[in-house]
C-alpha cells in the first residue's frame, strides 16, 4: 500500500522507439527482462527507484520552499525587510538548521537559487539537507502561458534546455524536481486539448528528469477556483486528467516506480458550500484507485487553495477510510 502524504550518476535513458519491432515478436516475460536490462544499463534505474520510495517515507513529508525572487519580496515586504541576495539565504538557513526541522521531512523542493546558497558558516544548503537525511529537489517548471484555441486555458513552459538543466542540478545534488501543470474546471473546461497537452508537458518533463538521475514530481493541479458545487464534477474531470497523464506517461516509457504523484483532492469549488470531511476523503481515494497504476510509490497531496487545517482534516479522513487504498 503507498503511503498517502500531505506537501505542506547521470548517464543518459535509452531510447526504446528503436526497439519497439523487437518488443512486438517477445512474450511478457521476456519483453519485462529485456527492458529493464536496457534501460539499466543507460541510467540508474535502483537510484531513482529508492529515492522515489525514500521521499516517500511514512510520517515524513515534502518541504515546498521554491518561492521565487519575487515571492520572498513580498513576504520581507510585510515584514519591512529588504529583498537583497545577502537576506534570502539567512531566511532559508532558519527554516533547515533550526534543531530538529529537518526530522519529520524527507524531501525540500529549492528554487534555482537556493541550490547554490550557503549558510553564514559557509554549508551548502543542499549538504545540510543531506547531512539532516532529507532529499534535495528543484522546481524545473518556467511558469504557465495561455494556451492558444482555449478559454484562457494555460499550459506550462520550461522544455527547452530542461535536460541540460536537469543533468546541472544533479550535479549540484538534486534528487528530485517538481513541475507543475494548471487546469481548471469551468462550463465547458478543461477542454481536451488543455488536457492533452498538459498531459504530454508532465511526460517529456518526466522522461528529461529520469534521463539525468531526478525522480519526477508529476503535479496536474485542478484548481479548486470556481462555483462548481457537484463533488463529482471535480472527481470526474480527476479522473480525465489522471488517466490522460498516465497514458501519456506510458507513451513516453516513463519509469513509474521511479516517479511521484502530487495531485489534488478532490472538492467542490471554493466557492461552493463545504462538504464533509469523509466525502472528500471517499472521492479523493476512489479517483486515485480508479486511475493509478500501482507501479507508483508514493502520492503527495498539494493542498490546492485549502487552509492548512482544511487539507489536515481531509488528509486525515482519508488515511482513515477503511478499505482499499491506493
Amino acid at each position: 500500500m503507498r503511503e498517502v502524504k500531505f506537501v505542506g550518476g547521470g548517464a543518459r535513458l535509452f531510447s526504446k522507439p528503436s526497439l519497439d519491432f523487437l518488443y512486438k515478436k517477445l512474450t511478457a516475460s521476456s519483453y519485462l527482462s529485456i527492458h529493464v536490462l536496457y534501460i539499466t544499463d543507460f541510467f540508474n534505474v535502483n537510484e531513482l527507484i529508492a529515492n522515489a520510495a525514500y521521499i516517500g517515507t511514512p510520517g515524513k513529508g515534502i518541504l515546498a520552499a521554491d518561492e521565487s525572487t519575487g515571492t520572498i519580496g513580498k513576504r520581507f515586504a510585510s515584514i519591512k525587510v529588504e529583498n537583497v541576495e545577502a537576506n534570502r539565504p539567512a531566511l532559508r538557513e532558519l527554516l533547515f538548521c533550526t534543531p530538529g526541522a529537518l526530522q519529520y521531512l524527507s524531501g525540500v523542493i529549492f528554487f534555482e537559487e537556493t541550490l547554490y546558497q550557503k549558510t553564514a558558516d559557509g554549508k551548502l544548503f543542499v549538504d545540510v539537507l543531506k547531512e539532516g537525511g532529507v532529499l534535495p529537489g528543484i522546481k524545473v517548471d518556467k511558469g504557465t502561458v495561455e494556451l492558444v484555441g482555449t478559454n484562457a486555458e494555460t499550459t506550462t513552459q520550461g522544455h527547452d534546455n530542461l535536460g541540460k538543466r536537469c543533468a546541472k542540478y544533479y550535479e549540484a545534488g538534486a534528487r528530485f524536481a517538481k513541475w507543475r501543470a494548471v487546469l481548471k474546471i469551468g462550463p465547458n473546461e478543461p477542454s481536451q486539448l488543455s488536457i492533452d497537452e498538459n498531459a504530454k508537458g508532465l511526460a517529456r518533463y518526466a522522461i528529461i528528469c529520469q534521463e539525468n538521475g531526478l525522480v519526477p514530481i508529476v503535479e496536474p493541479e485542478i484548481l479548486v477556483d470556481g462555483s462548481h458545487d457537484d463533488i463529482d464534477r471535480c472527481a470526474e474531470v480527476s479522473e480525465r486528467v489522471l488517466a490522460a497523464c498516465y497514458k501519456a506517461l506510458n507513451d513516453h516509457h516513463v519509469l513509474l516506480e521511479g516517479t511521484l504523484l502530487k495531485p489534488n483532492m478532490v472538492t467542490p469549488g471554493s466557492e461552493a458550500p463545504k462538504v464533509a470531511h469523509e466525502l472528500i476523503a471517499k472521492f479523493t481515494i476512489r479517483t486515485l484507485l480508479r486511475t493509478v497504476p500501482a507501479a507508483v510509490p508514493a502520492i503527495v497531496f498539494l493542498s490546492g487553495g485549502q487552509s492548512e487545517e482544511e487539507a489536515t482534516l481531509n488528509l486525515n479522513a482519508m488515511n482513515k477510510l477503511e478499505g482499499k487504498k491506493p
